[in-house]
């Protein structure tokens, strides 16, 4: 199954900041929206991710005074993407490789989601018990 199978099944609204935005205005759209990242936007390009671990980094560094920074000081970058075809298995097994939960999923130069790692497992779980149930109905059934 590839990332497009997830992806097709529920509606795609991207909530992202802007390399110029500050800090605390990305934090307070994590907070708000009770996320743990953000793709970082530059018009249609996307140039970065800003999570919570680049927050509590630059927190841990400097302080109050990295809330005033803008997000493309702190960002993570160039954002590792993975591309509409990719497998779960794959992107799965890239975000435990890289120790990141969230990607950006491309249709060749363009954004058009963000997966989590807790997306990826819960498609992968309901995958899993679907096959154990048609396990089940097949031995019942012989």
């Amino acid at each position: 199954m590839t990332i497009a199978s997830i992806i097709d099944h529920r509606e795609s609204h991207i909530i992202s900041c802007t390399a110029n935005d500050t800090v605390q205005t990305a934090a307070g759209l994590l907070a708000d929206k009770r996320i743990g990242a953000l793709p970082v936007l530059a018009g249609d390009e996307i140039v970065g991710i800003f999570s919570e671990r680049d927050l509590l980094y630059s927190v841990a560094r400097e302080g109050e005074k990295s809330l005033s920074r803008t997000v493309g000081e702190v960002m993570t970058s160039p954002p590792i993407t993975i591309e509409v075809g990719t497998s779960v298995l794959s992107a799965l097994s890239l975000m435990t490789r890289r120790r990141i939960r969230h990607l950006p999923v491309m249709d060749e130069d363009r954004l058009v989601d963000f997966v989590s790692i807790g997306d990826l497992i819960k498609f992968r779980m309901d995958q899993i018990e679907s096959e154990a149930e048609q396990m089940r109905e097949y031995i019942a059934s012989a």
